[in-house]
């Protein structure tokens, strides 16, 4: 027993070393729910004493009886048992009455939480480092603050206020054993230590292979993703991989299972010894009491009163342990949440931002700048030097991991350089605020998203806070050539794009594109990026769609990143990357006559669009 209570008394020391993140778990609750937490907090006082009652009535019932049963059941013998009966019934009746109040609460206490949560990891989502993307810790930490936000603060604060609420219960409990020995109710606690030591030692085991697992179970979701997602329908079948992601799915799947079920059946076998060792003691004091009886010390109002006393005080004692469980339990969990919370991004706001210029007039420079992407050994830029005018329309070329998207991402501060500084106008950007700058940027990215909402919202989200109205929107999508194909659509601008829900309609590549195109558009910044605009657009459209660019960049600093020179050559001023530098700047000529790297790719691709061309002539020819 001595072994027993040391084991006890350091596991529940452990527990309460781990309720640190309990008190922020309550004031997320208070900041989410307070009236509701108020409600419930006076219904587990009340719901802490009831069973009190109902012991204690049970004594002085089952007298009342023994004495109404010797006097023969008179009115007067029976009159009291029949009040007593009444009291009973009434409390039983209130205890349902505050469950059923309870649960109301529960589940608008859970409702609010659980948006009031999502709220807070969704905005640190959308405000942390471009660079926390490119880390598998990241994805671990979002995977489980996301897979424990919505339950885990909650479970957290119904075991707490389980845990107040059978304390009570059990202290009126043990004032009620106090009189049949003083030893009694240190018994009673003495024989749940076992069942303590199983409860704590188990949690920190589940929390351990749940932490140990993350990684497993992103596999499982990611080959879900794959098997039930429409992104990869086609490939799926087209390469019969339905049956290869199956199995990897079921092994990953029967892995977890099998150290769960294990993990479980170590549990349940420590937890049926606790169990045997309470029911032991419980049959002794039980025992003793009956023997008592016996000797007529004790009435069998008594002896009714000290059966449920004591079992009631033993369930308790379960419970109580299983709310310390669960709090510990749960109170390690939501380290993963505090954990994502607490993040704290490196590309932040200066301490005292400089004002952003609201005209572009000396333009973009990046000096000396260095930069390689988190995890990454190579450079994505070393280096780097180039001027950009303002109001020039400028586009920059070059083969796939030269770095040219990587030129968007500091410009826009999703990422800051290692060395040197990028600068508008001579201010180094990171003295701006960060709303600031990015209010002066516009950019279609080399993949747009695909928002599923209507047209017309579509091309509104380039600009929310401008509130723009539907004349806005509609001259954006002629500016990118977008009005033609929302126009042959079912409802117009009002018509709900992609396939992912009711009456919606699907847009192909290039649709996509000129919707993007247009939303990039609508947003009358001082940048205008375009990153591969026309890489789902045939060569028939280039030469209009440029024209459009021209016309409405005008007045503004146009940067297009492309692999076609049939529109880079357009541009005024045309650099070429290689492996992180410029390596040639000039118009289209002048590269032409320096016959560089430009000219070669520039041959190159016009010998391949002559071949094309000769080849469906003589394809066409009778």
């Amino acid at each position: 027993m001595t072994e027993a209570l040391r084991i006890g008394i350091t596991a529940l020391r452990a527990a309460f070393a781990q309720l640190r993140y309990l008190p922020r778990a309550f004031a997320l609750i208070w900041a989410a729910a307070r009236h509701w937490m108020l409600a419930w907090a006076i219904l587990l006082v009340v719901q802490g004493l009831l069973p009190v009652a109902t012991v204690y009535l049970t004594r002085l019932l089952v007298d009342s009886l023994v004495a109404a049963m010797g006097a023969h059941g008179s009115w007067e013998s029976v009159r009291p048992t029949l009040i007593l009966a009444g009291l009973m019934a009434v409390v039983m009746v209130l205890a349902e009455v505050l469950q059923s109040a309870t649960e109301w609460i529960r589940t608008a206490q859970s409702e609010l939480i659980q948006d009031h949560i999502s709220a807070l990891i969704h905005a640190k989502s959308a405000t942390v480092d471009m660079g926390f993307y490119e880390t598998p810790d990241y994805h671990d930490h979002l995977y489980q603050a996301r897979d424990e936000a919505g339950s885990r603060s909650l479970t957290l604060i119904e075991s707490a206020g389980s845990l107040v609420q059978n304390s009570i219960t059990l202290l009126a409990m043990a004032a009620i054993l106090l009189p049949y020995g003083a030893w009694l109710p240190l018994v009673l606690l003495a024989s749940t230590i076992p069942a303590l030591a199983v409860v704590v030692r188990y949690s920190l085991r589940n929390y351990h292979w749940s932490k140990r697992t993350t990684a497993d179970r992103r596999w499982t979701w990611y080959y879900e993703w794959m098997l039930t997602g429409s992104e990869a329908a086609a490939e799926l079948r087209l390469f019969d991989l339905g049956a290869h992601f199956q199995l990897a799915y079921q092994a990953v799947r029967g892995r977890l299972r099998n150290e769960r079920l294990h993990l479980i059946r170590k549990q349940s076998l420590a937890r049926l010894g606790a169990s045997a060792i309470a029911l032991v003691v419980s049959g002794a004091a039980m025992a003793w009491m009956v023997w008592r009886a016996l000797q007529g010390a004790v009435t069998l109002g008594d002896l009714a009163l000290f059966y449920q006393a004591f079992n009631r005080g033993q369930s308790l004692m379960r419970s109580l342990l299983a709310d310390v469980g669960h709090i510990y339990s749960n109170s390690l969990f939501l380290g993963n949440v505090f954990a994502f919370l607490e993040l704290v991004p490196r590309v932040a706001d200066p301490p005292h931002p400089l004002p952003a210029p609201l005209v572009l007039k000396r333009g973009i420079r990046f000096r000396n700048v260095a930069f390689r992407y988190p995890g990454s050994e190579r450079a994505a830029l070393q280096d780097f030097d180039l001027d950009i005018p303002a109001g020039r329309t400028v586009a920059i070329v070059g083969a796939n991991g030269a770095g040219k998207s990587t030129l968007v991402k500091l410009l826009c501060r999703f990422y800051d350089p290692e060395a040197g500084q990028v600068e508008l106008d001579g201010i180094d950007i990171r003295n701006l605020a960060i709303a600031d700058l990015r209010r002066l940027i516009t950019v279609l990215f080399q993949s747009p998203v695909p928002y599923y909402a209507t047209a017309g919202e579509n091309i509104a989200l380039g600009d929310l806070a401008a509130g723009l109205g539907s004349d806005a929107i509609t001259a954006a999508a002629h500016a990118a050539g977008a009005h033609e194909v929302i126009a042959r659509l079912p409802h117009g601008y009002d018509t709900l794009l992609g396939k992912s829900f009711a009456d919606g309609t699907e847009l192909s590549a290039g649709e996509w594109q000129r919707v993007a195109l247009a939303r990039a558009f609508l947003r009358r910044a001082q940048i205008i990026i375009l990153d591969e605009p026309t890489s789902f657009m045939d060569s028939w459209a280039e030469a209009e769609w440029f024209a459009r660019v021209r016309a409405l960049a005008r007045g503004h600093t146009a940067i297009i990143i492309t692999h076609r020179f049939t529109i880079a050559m357009r541009a005024d001023v045309i650099h070429v990357m290689h492996a992180g530098r410029i390596v040639e700047s000039g118009s289209h000529d002048e590269l032409l006559m320096r016959g560089g790297r430009y000219a070669e790719v520039w041959s190159a691709q016009m010998q391949a669009r002559s071949g094309v061309t000769d080849d469906i002539a003589i394809h066409q020819s009778p």
